[in-house]
């Protein structure tokens, strides 16, 4: 096809966002908030079919302008097969973008505990072996994963509000980014792209009139603020956060987690990731603003 239908049906093909992910995840919520969002949504499809869903979409002439495709671990040729898949789509000029839900092995167990059911690849074994066995499999998927999200610590609801975030109302593709405030004494956040610490400063816990409060609270944020190398850190860091949100922007890598991290995640990382949060909106770039573990002292 040559002229003005050929560039009518290239502007036709669908966008494509793929979602994957450990088993008990969470990959069903996700799939039902695209699929609210507007996007038509196929659950558990070969990965093989893919590219044929994508040339069905084409030939809608634009009544399905985004496919999301939920993709399953069960058969053993997932990776070839999804391999071969997404070079045909790259080789069609198909925008996709791969979402990887994870969580940690002990709430994975609990989740398949609560509803009795068998982890899809444990055989004969625990549990824990299919879980295991699963990580192994999608290993290289989550390495190349567009946005990770760690639902550990999610309940339906707080999932559903994230990925709202990143997909309604998109009009154009900018970088979007999610600034999360973490405890170290409760682990490093799984999906963190970049971390900082900033146990280097004060500790407001041990200042009893600021211990009850939160970073939230503004004579906490001025406390830590107020510190040696506090206002500094936050300036130079940011300069940095402007050079980096440039590349990602330039490479195609839409999302970014940002984890700040104290002792408790309760004081010094909740001010600095409100001040951070700020900065990149002032940026330009459009940025959510998470506290994981603020509350659980």
């Amino acid at each position: 096809m040559t002229g003005a239908g050929a560039g009518e049906a290239a502007q036709a093909i669908p966008e494509l966002v793929i979602i994957s992910g450990m088993s008990g995840a969470g990959r069903s919520t996700a799939a039902k908030c695209l699929e609210d969002l507007g996007w038509f949504v196929v659950d558990n499809m070969p990965p093989a079919l893919i590219p044929t869903m994508v040339d069905l979409g084409a030939r809608s002439q634009g009544n399905v302008a985004r496919i999301a495709v939920v993709v399953d671990v069960r058969g053993r040729q997932f990776f070839d097969n999804l391999r071969e898949s997404l070079a045909d789509l790259e080789a069609k000029h198909v925008k996709r973008r791969v979402i990887f839900l994870e969580a940690s092995d002990d709430v994975l167990v609990r989740r398949f505990e609560s509803v009795r059911r068998p982890h899809p690849l444990q055989g004969q074994g625990r549990i824990v072996d299919g879980i295991v066995a699963e990580r192994d499999l999608l290993r290289e998927l989550r390495g190349d994963a567009d946005l990770v999200v760690d639902t550990s610590s999610l309940n339906v609801h707080e999932l559903r509000a994230k990925l709202d975030a990143q997909f309604a109302g998109e009009e154009e593709q900018e970088l979007r980014a999610t600034v999360m405030s973490f405890g170290f004494k409760y682990g490093l956040p799984v999906d963190a792209d970049l971390v900082v610490d900033c146990r280097f400063l004060p500790n407001p816990h041990w200042v009893p009139e600021l211990r009850p409060f939160t970073g939230l609270n503004d004579e906490v944020a001025t406390y830590v603020f107020n510190q040696p190398g506090a206002k500094e850190f936050l300036d130079r860091y940011a300069e940095l956060l402007h050079i980096i949100a440039a590349g990602y922007r330039r490479e195609g890598k839409r999302y970014v987690t940002i984890a700040v991290g104290c002792t408790g995640g309760k004081h010094r990382s909740v001010a600095m990731s409100e001040r951070l949060a700020a900065r990149l909106a002032s940026d330009g770039v459009e940025t959510v603003t998470v506290h994981r573990d603020m509350g659980r002292e």
